[in-house]
């Protein structure tokens, strides 16, 4: 069987000129369990802070709304910005949402990269290496059920969490990025990892033997797959239904990246021309037919999907679902051939 992961992901993004916020968000419950009904893998939520789009920035919240109306489908969390909070609320947060799901609950953890994020949150994106180290102490003590104290050098705070989740902390979290002090983060700290980068696995795996811990969930991304796909009868009516909504979720991640300035290590980074979106492949507009072709000729990857993309008209990403559940049984031939 081929390495594939069928994925609905939502970020929530409305523009002031797409579908309003509160349609999104309703549109968003009855999509997950039209999802987990027909049989996708998981549910991706992502999160940031403080975007005129109102990007989803309380991932946990989107969360157990989806686990009241599912049964199997797993959920990703992912990134979220470890370093802009208290890591003692996010592990209560974890806790909750893994028990409402009965253990379908998976974090992966970043660093952050957005300026205003951290003046918003009062950090310092200097700190980002120290409260991610910091952060996940706390919440894997903390979700193991201990009692204790904890020193960061100007206070000491007594922390103590409950409910306990229903998994271990080490199989819900994974540390996410780009560069090579996220794998070797991950090994140290025993978790899984969500890197940006395949090859960075390769420093995870290696880390983790030399450290003597179990690797635990790791994903591996290859190139081929667009980070989203949107099923249509006809790729250029598809095309155009989804294209101002695309433009607007590269350019708005091109100009956080652009912030960041030389240390970005993001996708985006300078892809601010609408004109090349298309060519560049990062969404696609495909027929059931040529997504299945291309998932056999391929050796594995992630099948994405984002119904509500930039804003999308629920009743636009309803299309791409129907079409999807029709095409469950021949995809997932082709995954398994």
């Amino acid at each position: 069987m081929k390495d594939f992961t069928i994925t609905v992901s939502f970020d929530m993004r409305s523009p002031e000129w797409a579908t309003p916020t509160a349609d999104l968000y309703r549109g968003a419950i009855d999509m997950a369990a039209f999802a987990d009904a027909i049989g996708a893998d998981q549910i991706g939520l992502m999160q940031h802070h403080g975007s005129d789009d109102g990007y989803l920035p309380q991932p946990f919240v989107l969360a157990g709304g989806m686990a009241a109306v599912t049964r199997r489908i797993r959920f990703l969390l992912g990134a979220v910005i470890l370093p802009l909070h208290d890591p003692v609320e996010l592990a209560e947060q974890m806790a909750v949402v893994d028990n409402l799901s009965n253990g379908r609950l998976k974090v992966i953890f970043g660093a952050g990269y957005v300026p205003h994020e951290f003046a918003m949150f009062r950090k310092s994106l200097k700190d980002r290496a120290k409260l991610m180290d910091e952060g996940l102490e706390i919440i894997i003590r903390a979700l193991k059920g201990e009692r204790f104290e904890h020193d960061d050098g100007a206070e000491t705070r007594p922390i103590f969490v409950r409910p306990r989740p229903v998994q271990e902390p080490e199989d819900i979290i994974l540390v996410g990025g780009g560069v090579p002090a996220s794998a070797r983060r991950a090994a140290r700290f025993g978790v899984g990892f969500g890197p940006m980068k395949g090859d960075l696995v390769d420093i995870y795996l290696a880390e983790c033997q030399r450290l003597g811990n179990r690797p635990r969930t790791y994903y591996r991304p290859r190139p081929g797959m667009p980070l989203a796909v949107h099923l249509c009868e006809d790729p250029d009516q598809g095309w155009e239904a989804i294209a101002p909504h695309a433009v607007h979720v590269i350019t708005e991640y091109a100009k956080w990246a652009e912030a960041e300035g030389d240390a970005s290590s993001s996708p985006f980074k300078g892809m601010t021309d609408p004109a090349v979106l298309r060519q560049a492949g990062m969404f696609a507009a495909w027929t059931p037919q040529m997504l299945v072709e291309k998932v056999r000729q391929a050796e594995g990857g992630n099948i994405g999907f984002q119904p509500l993309l930039g804003g999308l008209s629920p009743q636009e990403g309803w299309k791409s679902l129907k079409l999807l559940q029709k095409t469950m049984p021949e995809l997932r031939e082709a995954i398994g051939g």
